[in-house]
Order: structure tokens, then C-alpha cells, then sequence
């Protein structure tokens, strides 16, 4: 079966592609590795992850996303052509439509820039669509209803806070506080408080197994060996559940408040609407213990993680240019 629709989830951490009929075809890191010797471009994607730090200092790695936005054009054009003729396959003639979303505070200048990377990666259509729409979609919310819906989307870079209502945004904010945040907050907690260095992997490693947001879940150890800020040998800390809440507090206090500031700002119906629905969590970085806990408490309002939270974006995308035609008319 020819490939016609792809949807593209273009995170700053991950890309996720979905292809109609077919589902969720890749799950992989949005890098690419380089060859600055050379000036050329070695591997994309998970290929790049695993060969990257086994290489000679000419070999590099490079995001090029950042903040949830283009960050270099040359490359993520490349990195796009690569997938979508990865997802086509061989013998694949016909150029496929493209879904991408983007960030609801995107210039125009940059989603035409996102826009002309699909169609020089080989799109025969670049649909842009913002990406609190298809995060809802995704996460099974009826987004064209009468009724106010928000959806918190926690990615690697960004946050998007939206209400949506009758296939639209109604307001939104899109903070550069996510994922990644918290990261290196748990890393800048270990050194401030133990005068340990650790990466920023090693912190998303911890903030996965042992990590919380709220104080309700289980105490877990975790024991991680870093490198001694001073001396520079390597020294190993025992971390618990109880002080990664400390070390995220910051970031998600970040969070919370903006969520509680869009409440406040939503017409009161919407705002009713919302009270009595709930707020979906999305995003890779929503998938953080207790958060939903946490903004509950803050918010006082039901909280829900998606049931796909990290492709929940690819899978709206997907969602998406299938029901285009719909969305179409109630632009005219």
C-alpha cells in the first residue's frame, strides 16, 4: 500500500512518525551526527544516538531543534527528507502529504520555515497545525464540541498550556520550561548539594526511576556515580524520591502557576466547561510520577494523563490531516 499521509511529531528531543495506516512507524532521537572534518552528515536519529561518544572530537552531535523551533535549517531539512523517505519506502512513487505540528507561539516566519523543510524533505503537501490541537486529538478528546478542553502538553524543550474549543485555540501559553528542565535541575541539585557532577542523561535517568512530583507516591533509592566537582574522581550518591521532588520544585512550580494563570484568563463557561472535564496531561515530559497529583492540587480541577502521553502528538497529527477536509471548512 502506497504511503500518502505522514503525520510528524518534530520535537526537540524526539521525532515521532506516524504513517496512516500503519500507526506509529518511528519513536527516535532528533539528532544527527556530523562530521565537521569532512562537512557531512553521518547518521540520523537512533543510528546517531548509538554511535555518538564513540567517536573522534570531529564527530559531533547536534539537536537541530531548539526551544521547539528550527534552530538549523540545512539539517533538519535533511533529518525530515531522511524519515519521510525512510517511512516511504523504495518503491514508493507518489510524494505524501505531510502533517507537522508546532508550538501555539511559533511566528509565522518560523512555521514557514518548518513549512518549507517538509516540502524540500520531499512532502507534495506541508500541513502546519498547531500542537495543542493534535495533542488533544491524540489523547481522544472531541475537540470540535462546544465545550472548553485543556490539554497540557510537556515536551523535551516546551510546554504548551492550551483551552480549546470548536476545532480551535481559545488561549494558550507556551513556556520554555519542560522536560529537559527538570533535568537539569536534578543535575544542578546533585552538585549543589553533594559536589557531584552527573550529565543531563544520568539526570532523566534518575527522574524516570525514581522521580516525583508529589509527595503522595512511593520513597524510592536510586545510587548514581558522578564525578567529584573538585577533585574530579568519581564518587557515587544515594538520591531518594523525597529530594528529586526538591530538585524539580523550581520547574514545576513554573508550570503550575502558568497553568492556574490560563484558568484565570478562560471566558467562565470554557472555564466551567474545563472544571467539570479536567485537564489532560500530554508530552514525554507529563510522564513524570505524581504530576498529575501535583497540578490538581494546585489547580483544584481533576487531572488526567493521557493514555499514550508520548504519541499522543504523532498519533493527533495522524488524526488530523484524515479529518483536514473537516478543519478546511470551518476556515472559510
Amino acid at each position: 500500500m502506497p504511503v500518502t499521509d505522514i503525520g510528524i511529531d518534530l520535537g526537540t528531543a524526539t521525532i515521532i512518525v506516524y504513517v496512516k495506516g500503519k500507526g506509529i512507524l518511528y519513536q527516535e532521537p532528533s539528532l544527527v551526527v556530523f562530521d565537521r572534518d569532512a562537512n557531512k552528515i553521518l547518521a540520523f536519529g537512533t543510528e546517531a544516538e548509538q554511535i555518538l561518544g564513540r567517536t573522534p572530537g570531529n564527530i559531533v552531535g547536534i539537536h537541530p531543534l531548539k526551544g521547539g523551533v528550527i534552530s538549523d535549517f540545512r539539517i533538519t531539512e535533511r533529518m525530515l527528507r531522511y524519515f519521510i523517505r525512510k517511512s516511504m519506502g523504495l518503491r514508493n512513487i507518489l510524494k505524501p502529504r505531510i502533517c507537522i505540528c508546532v508550538p501555539s507561539g511559533i511566528t509565522a516566519i518560523e512555521k514557514k520555515t518548518v513549512e518549507e523543510a517538509a516540502y524540500r524533505g520531499g512532502a507534495r503537501e506541508a500541513v502546519i497545525v498547531r500542537e495543542p490541537l493534535v495533542a488533544a486529538m491524540g489523547a481522544g478528546i472531541d475537540i470540535m464540541r462546544p465545550s472548553g478542553n485543556m490539554v497540557i502538553n510537556i515536551g523535551g524543550d516546551v510546554t504548551e498550556i492550551a483551552v480549546l474549543s470548536l476545532g480551535g485555540i481559545v488561549i494558550s501559553q507556551t513556556l520554555k520550561t519542560a522536560g529537559t528542565a527538570f533535568d537539569r535541575a536534578i543535575a544542578a541539585y546533585v552538585r549543589r548539594n553533594y559536589g557531584v557532577i552527573i550529565t543531563e542523561q544520568q539526570a532523566e535517568e534518575i527522574k524516570i526511576s525514581i522521580g516525583s512530583a508529589d509527595d503522595d507516591g512511593e520513597d524510592l533509592q536510586m545510587e548514581i556515580e558522578g564525578r567529584d566537582a573538585d577533585a574530579g574522581f568519581p564518587q557515587t550518591v544515594v538520591l531518594n524520591s523525597e529530594m528529586i521532588r526538591e530538585a524539580v520544585a523550581e520547574p514545576l512550580h513554573v508550570i503550575t502557576e502558568s497553568v492556574r494563570g490560563i484558568i484565570e484568563k478562560t471566558p467562565p463557561d470554557l472555564a466551567n466547561d474545563v472544571a467539570e472535564r479536567g485537564i489532560v496531561l500530554t508530552g514525554g515530559g507529563a510522564m513524570l510520577a505524581g504530576l498529575e497529583t501535583a497540578l490538581e492540587k494546585a489547580t483544584g480541577i481533576r487531572t488526567m494523563l493521557a493514555e499514550n502521553p508520548q504519541q499522543a502528538v504523532a498519533l493527533g497529527t495522524g488524526l488530523y490531516i484524515q479529518q483536514m477536509s473537516e478543519f478546511e471548512k470551518r476556515r472559510l
